[in-house]
């Protein structure tokens, strides 16, 4: 009866520890070929490009002053 019940037990964790590891693996294979794919339709953009668009934001006065105010306050503390 004990020998049954632990041959049971190794059993059960055996196969759930096997479902885990299956299942893990799927999805790193999966997430890397939803990568791949990615990458292939729609390429990153490059520094410069991100860069360039970045600065093209204009700023006003009043909202410059507020936020070089509030760093001013966040590096005090």
């Amino acid at each position: 009866m004990e020998n049954n019940l632990l041959s049971e037990a190794i059993n059960l964790t055996m196969f759930g520890m096997g479902f885990v590891f299956l299942f893990l693996a799927l999805m790193v294979i999966i997430t890397n070929l939803m990568s791949i794919i990615i990458s292939k339709i729609d390429p990153p953009l490059s520094f410069a490009q991100s860069t360039i668009s970045n600065n093209s934001v204009e700023i006003d006065k009043k909202t410059r002053t507020i936020i070089e105010a509030a760093i001013k306050l966040h590096v005090k503390k």
